[in-house]
């Protein structure tokens, strides 16, 4: 109140000031400064009767002055306006009559210091009054603190332990709230809140994508179970419904919604009711239409696995991580097949079998106990007319998602037929092989001969020298040693050229040995060596030293090396332009392997021939068969082989033929010096 006044009587002696100096000077530049005053006394003078509204005094007061300073300033305003046509002294003895205002102005401001002065003086009165009733106050308070100690205590103890309790609930409730709303934002499920009568009041965004509506759609009521609902299935929805009602809850199920777009969705839904009493509840929505694809796929899966199995395979089985049975599927169209389930639990070698071998078991257990993946195990069990059943198996190793090995699975196939047939044709093979020797003997009878007689004739010759010698007077007996000696040596010669060609002729059943090709080779040289010299041909060998032995039947490699030395020499008979050559070659391949080539300078192989020469019963000579390449090539693929031919430079033929080497080659085969001249 009193800066009110102050600051009202400040701004007059502002007004009084701006007026006496227009009205002294009448410079214009006074008149826009009390026009503000004019405004802020106005108001101040309002804004005191307002201060003031509560004493009679003060208002009668404050209502005179605020008339009073109305009157004045229109006055004063008035004499301005004039105040070029009036006498200076005149307008500031009326602008003088502004003393009035500030006399009531500090009439005003006396009553107020009264006012203050009086209320001060009660002020101290009260604070004594209150000092005493704070002592006493004190003294009740003494009395009743041990009490009161006590209680305030007990009921901090509680407060503090209610907070807690509360605080714990409130950030449980906070916390359960996050979670419910992560939940909904996360639109991992559908979220619905819905009146039991059906209308759906409010969704999150996967279930409104699930049946394809907007906000616009929810917001608008068009929402509602029955038009989501197909016709089908609403007698299921109205079970639900009464579910709902009396035990406030659904479980779970599934059923369809229908899309806008009039498509459907395949939904699991459940839900419950918020509080017994109410008609709204929440439901949680899970779209199916992923899964019920991915159970359709593996149901296709599952048929064309099962069509694969039928027609491909005859048993599709599973194994555990000890490799036991544990599940096998059998073709309809498998006449012999076990009884179903009895050899569940059992290994593989546990079943009765007749083959292969024990060390053949080792090797494959071997491979199992590695988890390594195998194909095409062959074995052998007793069929049920007490012949021998033949299977190939082959299997794949399963691991969990952990890497931890659980087990195989494979599928077999019975090829007795196939073990049959294989054996048909191999016995054709060795009859068409023992013919295709037995001729090529005859082609060689005045080589054989030949090399008959040599050790023959030296035997004889030796034989009359040792005679000689024992006629002698006195007989010298050193050198009839010496004569018995090479008759001994020349007899063991005619003894495994014979032996030699008593193996190449007989039927003999095929025999896998390791042994040295070099050598192999060189006795074929041997046996050829008369048909070579009267031809004229020039034979250079250039054998791999330290060559490692390979394993086969080494009279059948001999008699792909016999009839490919044959036929070089039988192609270069007719030429006469240029050197007949025949040059044997054994080298080591560099995949671990042995390359056999042999190459003629004659008349050489169209390029068309190159593959068609070793088809049965083509051939390029007059008397030919046509069997003895497809032969040789059929001896070679069967020991792992293969065999092909190409053009020699600058002319005729090169065949050659590769053989594996799959056993242990650490120990090499007999040195054997290449022979650049025969």
């Amino acid at each position: 109140m009193l800066e009110t006044l102050d600051r009202l009587k400040s701004i007059i002696a502002d007004v009084e000031a701006q007026r006496r100096g227009y009205l002294l000077t009448l410079d214009p530049s006074y008149l826009k400064a009390y026009g503000v005053s004019d405004e802020s006394v106005r108001r101040d003078a309002q804004a005191l009767q307002a201060l003031v509204a509560g004493d009679p005094l003060q208002n009668h007061r404050a209502g005179h002055l605020a008339l009073t300073v109305a009157a004045k300033l229109r006055e004063i305003d008035d004499i301005v306006k004039t105040a070029q046509t009036s006498s200076g002294p005149a307008a500031l003895a009326l602008i003088r009559s502004l003393d009035e205002i500030r006399s009531q102005i500090d009439q005003m401001v006396d009553h107020e210091r009264f006012l203050l002065v009086d209320h001060e003086r009660r002020a101290g009165a009260l604070e004594q009054r209150k000092a005493w009733l704070i002592a006493t106050a004190v003294v009740i308070v003494a009395v009743l603190a041990v009490v009161a100690l006590a209680l305030a205590r007990r009921e901090a103890l509680r407060r503090r332990k209610a907070i807690a309790e509360n605080v714990a609930l409130h950030g449980d409730l906070v916390a359960r709230d996050k979670k419910i709303r992560r939940l909904v934002d996360a639109n991992i499920v559908g979220i619905i809140i819905w009146e039991v009568e059906g209308r759906i009041l409010e969704a999150n965004d996967e279930f409104l994508r699930m049946v394809g509506y907007d906000r616009e759609d929810l917001t608008a009521g068009r929402l509602h179970r029955t038009t989501l609902t197909p016709p089908e299935w609403r007698d299921r929805d109205a079970r639900t419904v009464a579910e709902l009602k009396r035990i406030g809850a659904a479980q779970p199920f599934e059923k369809e919604y229908l899309r806008k777009d009039g498509s459907r969705v395949p939904v699991l839904i459940g839900g419950a009711m918020f509080e017994e009493g109410t008609s709204q509840g929440v439901g949680f929505v899970l779209d199916l239409t992923e899964r019920k694809r991915a159970v359709e796929a593996l149901r296709q899966s599952e048929e064309r696995f099962r069509t694969l199995v039928q027609f491909s395979f005859d048993v599709y089985w599973e194994t555990d991580a000890q490799h036991r049975f544990i599940h096998q599927e059998f073709a309809e169209s498998l006449a012999d097949a076990p009884e179903l389930g009895s050899e569940i639990g059992k290994t593989r070698w546990e079943v009765p079998y007749l083959e292969p071998d024990e060390e053949g078991w080792r090797k494959h257990r071997e491979t199992l106990d590695a988890h390594l993946p195998f194909r095409d195990f062959e074995l052998a069990r007793h069929g049920p007319d007490g012949s021998k059943r033949y299977v190939s198996v082959s299997g794949l190793p399963v691991f969990d998602e952990t890497g931890r090995f659980v087990g195989y699975r494979g599928v077999g196939r019975h090829i007795t037929e196939r073990r049959r047939a294989e054996e048909a044709l191999r016995a054709m093979q060795a009859e068409l092989a023992h013919a295709n020797r037995v001729t090529t003997m005859g082609e060689l009878s005045a080589s054989i001969a030949h090399e008959v007689n040599q050790p023959i004739a030296a035997t004889v010759t030796n034989a009359e020298a040792a005679l000689r010698w024992l006629r002698a007077q006195p007989p010298d007996l050193d050198e009839v040693r010496a004569s018995l000696s090479r008759i001994v040596e020349d007899g063991k010669r005619a003894g495994n050229v014979i032996s030699g060609i008593r193996a190449l002729i007989n039927k003999v059943p095929p025999r896998k040995d390791r042994f040295d090709l070099n050598e192999a080779i060189l006795e074929m040289i041997a046996l050829t060596r008369s048909e070579v010299l009267r031809h004229g041909i020039l034979l250079r060998t250039e054998l791999a030293p330290g060559l490692p032995g390979v394993d086969g039947d080494r009279t059948q490699l001999q008699q792909v090396t016999l009839n490919l030395i044959l036929n070089a020499i039988e192609a270069m008979g007719g030429i006469d332009a240029r050197a007949r050559e025949l040059r044997i070659n054994t080298e080591r391949e560099a995949a671990g392997g042995v390359l056999v080539t042999v190459r003629d300078s004659g008349p050489g192989l169209d390029p068309t021939d190159m593959e068609r020469v070793f088809k049965a019963f083509y051939t390029t000579k007059p008397k030919g068969m046509g069997m003895g390449l497809a032969i040789c090539r059929s001896m070679v693929e069967a020991h792992g082989g293969r065999m092909w031919a190409s053009a020699n430079e600058p002319g005729g033929a090169v065949f050659q033929f590769t053989l594996p080497l799959e056993r242990d080659e650490s120990v090499p085969a007999r040195h054997v010096r290449p022979n650049p001249a025969a």
